[in-house]
């Protein structure tokens, strides 16, 4: 069966006791995990770890933290400790974001994005292990790092995003989960293929990959209200994130990507916004009225290899219209 799982709503949050309330209400409707996505806001291990503290069986992750501002090794003890404070129920999520966030927010280079993930996934595992971290790659190079703790048990798996095919390839072949966004089930579906690819390259099977897909949902008796959030939250991260979200689109077959991102980046937000078109919003979101939300959010549940939907809420979204959406989409609701 697949899993649900939420991706904890960053935007506007009044407090990190919002957050906590919005992970305790998951846990009481049965979701499998909570997800936190780390932004431009509070910084993503503190919010965790008091998430980890104010809930008792919910799985909580990282969703994701990029692979530039924190060291291999610093991940790796943060994902040691968050297991320890969880008492066993953390995922590390990572991933390279992109160049607007690591050169202009962090000021460093960005450089090849698939080796900065791969060895960072690399010497993580080490870190876990509890042994003498010996490490000699082409971004990193690490002697002597060893745990003062003892290493976590069980060992919290260590899970990339990634969009284009190279990017998936890679963790396939080296991560344990795979987080998919801004994909349609047919994109989904394509990008499945490249797990396959990258888990042969690594000897082993695709199902030792956990593939996780996260769906923008709002799910409100006003369906018009919901796909106007929807079409909001789409177009502001086609358009005002960087190219990967437009470029993913553009792969699956949808030119009004590059068509929105064009708008965006000149101003015009009402035209990146009618841009989104209908077909597009249908495939990509969960969004509309209850029937309409569930139904949109089965059919990722239905692909074969998907592990585990995460559901995910439009950023103009108010509190009560994010409350309503995860009960509407809780476990066994529909």
């Amino acid at each position: 069966m697949t899993d649900r799982a939420i991706h904890l709503p960053v935007a506007a949050q009044p407090s990190i006791d919002s957050l906590a309330d919005y992970a305790r209400r998951a846990e009481d409707d049965g979701y499998d995990c909570v997800w936190l996505p780390e932004t431009w806001g509070r910084d993503g291990v503190t919010v965790l770890t008091a998430i980890a503290e104010r809930t008792d069986d919910v799985g909580i992750g990282s969703s994701i933290l990029n692979a530039y501002s924190r060291s291999p090794a610093l991940l790796g003890q943060t994902a040691a400790t968050l297991q320890e404070v969880s008492d066993g129920r953390f995922r590390l999520g990572i991933g390279p974001s992109g160049p607007a966030v690591v050169e202009n927010w962090h000021g460093l280079e960005y450089g090849n994005p698939l080796r900065q993930t791969r060895e960072t996934v690399e010497i993580v595992r080490q870190v876990l292990s509890g042994d003498r971290v010996e490490y000699d790659g082409d971004v990193f190079s690490l002697s002597g790092f060893r745990l003062r703790c003892e290493p976590p048990e069980p060992t919290p798996p260590v899970e990339v995003t990634g969009m284009g095919p190279k990017a998936v390839e890679l963790a396939g072949r080296f991560a344990d989960g795979w987080h998919a966004i801004m994909l349609t089930p047919d994109g989904v579906a394509d990008r499945l293929e490249d797990i396959e690819r990258g888990a042969e390259l690594g000897d082993r099977a695709p199902s030792a990959v956990r593939v996780t897909v996260g769906v923008t949902c709002c799910a409100l008796a006003d369906a018009e209200r919901a796909r106007n959030l929807a079409r909001q939250h789409t177009a502001f991260y086609v358009g005002g994130m960087g190219t990967f979200y437009r470029d993913a689109l553009v792969r699956q077959g949808y030119d009004e990507a590059a068509v929105v991102h064009e708008a965006w980046q000149n101003g015009n937000r009402e035209r990146a916004l009618a841009s989104v078109s209908d077909d597009l919003l249908s495939d990509l979101c969960a969004a509309g009225d209850l029937e309409t939300a569930r139904e949109q959010l089965e059919r990722f549940e239905r692909l074969e290899g998907v592990d585990g939907v995460a559901v995910s809420f439009p950023r103009g979204a108010s509190e009560d219209e994010i409350e309503a959406t995860m009960d509407a989409l809780a476990p066994g609701q529909s």
